[in-house]
C-alpha cells in the first residue's frame, strides 16, 4: 500500500466525506445517495476509485453491496501520520532554528568528536577563498583540523550571528585552538584571548594558503594589529576610515 496512492483517493472533497461516513457505519449506494445528497452513479465512481486505492471493501448483502473501510488502510493511515507528527515534534523542538542550522550543528559536533584526535584546530575569517578582513562582521568561518602539520579536514560553517563577544563564543564552542583574520579591533582580541583562542592576525589572501603556512609553521603575521580609531572612539567613531573599512572592533 502507497500513502500516496491513498492520499490522491482522498484528495477529492466527495470522496473524503464518502469516506468519512464509512468509519462510521457502513453503507450502500443508495444510502449514501440519500445521505450526502449525490446521484447513485456519482457515488458509485467514487467508491470504485476508493476500492482501486485498497481504502474501502466491498460485501454483498442481499441484492445490495455495502461498503466498509478497509482496516488495513485506516491503520496504514494512522502509522503514516503519527510518524509524520513525531517527525514534526522532533524538528520544531527549537522553532528559532531553521534545518539547515541544525543539520550544520549536528555537523559541527561529529567534527568536534573527532578533534580530540588532532593537534589543532584553526578558524580562518572566510569569504569565498579569502581571509574576510574584518573580524566583527564575518559572515562565515573555515575550520581546519591539523595534525602531525597537515591539514586533515576542512569545513565551512557560518557564524549565525555577528559581534566580537558572539564569534569569540562561537570559536570557542567549535573548538578552535586559533584564528586567522586581517584587522580586528582591540576588545575581540580581548574576547578571543577570555576564550583561549590564539590569535594571528594582519593576513592576507587566500585561506587555505595561510592556514597551510600555520600548520607548517611560516605563517606572516602581525601581532600587534589594532584599530586606533576604535581605541579612541569606543568602536562607533564616524571616522570616515572605519566608516569605510568596519575595522571589526564591534
Amino acid at each position: 500500500m502507497e500513502l500516496s496512492v491513498c492520499l490522491k483517493a482522498l484528495g477529492d472533497p466527495t470522496r473524503l466525506l464518502i469516506f468519512q461516513q464509512l468509519l462510521i457505519r457502513r453503507h450502500c449506494t443508495r444510502s449514501l445517495s440519500r445521505k450526502l445528497g449525490f446521484t447513485e452513479p456519482t457515488i458509485s465512481q467514487h467508491l470504485k476509485i476508493l476500492w482501486e486505492a485498497g481504502l474501502v471493501c466491498k460485501e454483498k448483502h442481499g441484492y445490495h453491496m455495502h461498503y466498509l473501510p478497509n482496516q488495513e488502510a485506516v491503520n496504514f493511515l494512522e502509522d503514516a501520520f503519527a510518524q509524520m507528527s513525531q517527525a514534526s515534534l522532533n524538528l520544531n523542538r527549537d522553532p528559532g532554528i531553521c534545518q539547515c542550522e541544525l543539520r550544520q550543528q549536528a555537523e559541527m559536533k561529529i567534527e568536534m568528536i573527532e578533534k580530540e584526535k588532532n593537534i589543532m584546530r584553526i578558524a580562518v575569517t572566510y569569504d569565498n577563498g579569502e581571509i574576510f578582513q574584518h573580524f566583527g562582521h564575518t559572515e562565515q568561518f573555515k575550520l581546519y583540523d591539523v595534525q602531525d602539520g597537515k591539514i586533515v579536514n576542512e569545513q565551512v560553517v557560518n557564524t549565525n550571528g555577528s559581534g566580537h563577544g558572539a564569534l569569540a563564543g562561537f570559536l570557542q564552542a567549535a573548538q578552535a585552538d586559533a584564528l586567522i583574520c586581517g584587522g580586528i579591533g582591540m576588545g575581540a582580541q580581548m574576547a578571543l584571548a577570555d576564550a583561549g583562542v590564539k590569535l594571528y592576525a594582519g593576513v592576507q589572501g587566500s585561506a587555505d594558503e595561510a592556514a597551510k603556512a600555520l600548520a607548517e609553521g611560516r605563517l606572516e603575521y602581525d601581532p600587534d594589529v589594532r584599530c586606533d580609531h576604535h581605541e579612541h572612539h569606543g568602536g562607533d567613531c564616524g571616522h570616515e576610515h572605519c566608516a569605510e573599512h568596519q575595522c571589526g572592533g564591534n
